[in-house]
């Protein structure tokens, strides 16, 4: 057995969370991450949060906490569909460079290069001398990252069979949710099994000390997304220390030269 079991016998999180707690864990975690982005704003650093999963497992709601508190200018999400024919035309990892984040900035998959060793492999888009070849490729993409500086963080959220059935048929119910569901997820659905055995090789075989998998489980979902901003949170902010910095003199003096204005100081006389 590896670092997991087999991830249809994840254990899920039980019994719902109070919402007022909710929020301030929250509220907690995206001020955190947003001193962690301010810090590599300030500093040039890149980090890659990479979110693969199950069709209904929480990635967008995820997606929408995490980047809720953020500075909107520096971080992109990238929702990965069907590649386009000009991707095609490339090897796989062609478009995924592409959307690299510039230094200071953030990039936020919604799916990711894995597709490779899962729907391209379950679904026959590809060879499997390809997607076999793809473990090794895709260990060396993501390590080629990491010594460049990059920090990559990569959750995989999961969701059990019968939540995810629930969750389709609200979809289902909801005129307003209708847009959140196609044919192509009923394939899926129907191809559980198979999709089970390409996650379970895909943690085994992608799993690495640069770039580790972490497994959220999520039929709770305001229970995941406390948990994955935490793990994000906690990843990014490895080796990082977070330290207030003083306006720059020059800006103070030009806001005195502006509007007469300087900092008001405090019972002890400092500013």
């Amino acid at each position: 057995m590896g670092k997991w079991p087999r991830l249809d016998k994840i254990e899920m999180i039980d019994g719902p969370i109070d919402k007022q707690s909710y929020e301030r864990q929250i509220k907690k975690l995206q001020d955190r991450l947003l001193d962690l982005q301010i810090h590599d704003l300030r500093t040039g650093g890149r980090a890659l949060i990479c979110l693969d999963g199950w069709d209904a497992a929480g990635k967008g709601g995820m997606i929408e906490r995490l980047v809720a508190g953020l500075e909107p200018k520096s971080v992109q999400v990238w929702r990965i569909g069907a590649p386009t024919p000009e991707e095609q035309g490339h090897h796989y990892l062609w478009r995924f460079w592409n959307r690299l984040p510039a230094p200071g900035n953030w990039a936020i998959f919604d799916r990711t290069w894995y597709g490779r060793v899962l729907v391209e492999r379950i679904e026959g888009f590809c060879e499997k001398s390809a997607w076999e070849r793809a473990y090794r490729e895709i260990n060396e993409f993501e390590r080629q990252l990491a010594d460049d500086g990059v920090r990559i963080v990569k959750l995989l959220v999961h969701v059990s069979a019968e939540e995810q059935k629930r969750r389709m048929i609200e979809r289902l119910s909801k005129p307003s949710k209708h847009y959140k569901i196609g044919l192509e997820d009923f394939r899926n659905i129907a191809k559980r099994k198979q999709y089970l055995d390409a996650y379970d090789d895909m943690l085994e075989r992608t799993d690495t000390e640069h770039a580790p998998w972490h497994v959220v489980a999520s039929d709770e979902k305001m229970h995941a997304r406390l948990e994955g901003l935490k793990i994000i949170a906690d990843r990014l902010g490895e080796g990082v220390k977070i330290e207030s910095r003083a306006l720059d003199p020059r800006i103070l003096e030009a806001a005195y030269e502006t509007w007469g204005w300087r900092p008001e100081k405090n019972a002890d006389g400092k500013k």
